[in-house]
């Protein structure tokens, strides 16, 4: 076979391989507010079975670990997007509309905290992960549990974690909820921890992988904390 041919070969497995992995989301840090009450995210992509952009965008109560009430904008294009478009526009539009939710709340899109561990793409996912964090002294033990459901349908989580201050006092706590099946879910990795920027809570990033007739689509959620 010459070199053209298995190249071509490969391109072809590639994509192959890549219509059948479902679709891959991205996920965006879109800020906390001022006072470090709210957190915002969202996620965006191109639809696998429509070629349509598509975006989410949602604002958490960060102590209640809820989203806020009218916080949530969602956009679903209704055309194929062209060749090469990640669905960026999507999120744009997005958050167009909800503009005046996020200025009411005082979301700040440059207020994205300080990373503490981000998951690169391609590694493979602990469900352990103990580090620290020099520019404070605290150090950090995270783990993920997660149990599919006695069916199969569906999967839970939830993630222990304690934190120790660098004059060696500890405090423990659970994010998540274990009792708690989602339904269409694979399994969960930690995609990111963040610290806000008032140095007292957390967000877990949370990687979903949901598994539908096309193969595995990844979405993104969160879980937000506040150690007392």
């Amino acid at each position: 076979m010459s070199r053209r041919l298995a190249l071509i070969g490969t391109l072809i497995l590639l994509a192959v391989r890549a219509v059948s992995a479902g679709d891959v989301a991205q996920f965006v840090n879109l800020g906390f507010s001022g006072d470090g009450k709210y957190f915002m995210f969202g996620q965006y992509g191109v639809a696998e079975t429509s070629s349509a952009a598509w975006a989410d965008t949602y604002i958490v109560d960060v102590r209640a670990n809820v989203f806020v009430s009218t916080g949530t904008q969602e956009f679903a294009g209704t055309q194929p997007v062209d060749p090469g478009s990640n669905g960026l526009g999507a999120l744009l539009n997005a958050l167009a509309a909800g503009l005046p939710r996020t200025r009411q709340l005082h979301i700040d899109h440059l207020a994205t905290g300080r990373l503490l561990y981000v998951l690169l793409d391609g590694a493979q996912a602990p469900d352990t992960l103990e580090f620290r964090d020099f520019q404070t002294g605290r150090s950090y033990k995270v783990a993920l549990a997660q149990a599919p459901s006695s069916d199969g349908s569906g999967a839970s989580f939830s993630i222990a974690v304690t934190v120790t201050d660098k004059d060696g006092k500890a405090r423990a706590f659970t994010a998540g909820n274990a009792a708690y099946t989602r339904f269409g879910v694979k399994a969960y990795h930690i995609k990111q921890i963040v610290l806000a920027p008032d140095g007292a809570s957390l967000v877990f990033v949370v990687q979903k992988e949901e598994k539908d007739n096309q193969g595995s689509n990844i979405r993104y959620m969160v879980e937000t904390a506040r150690p007392n």
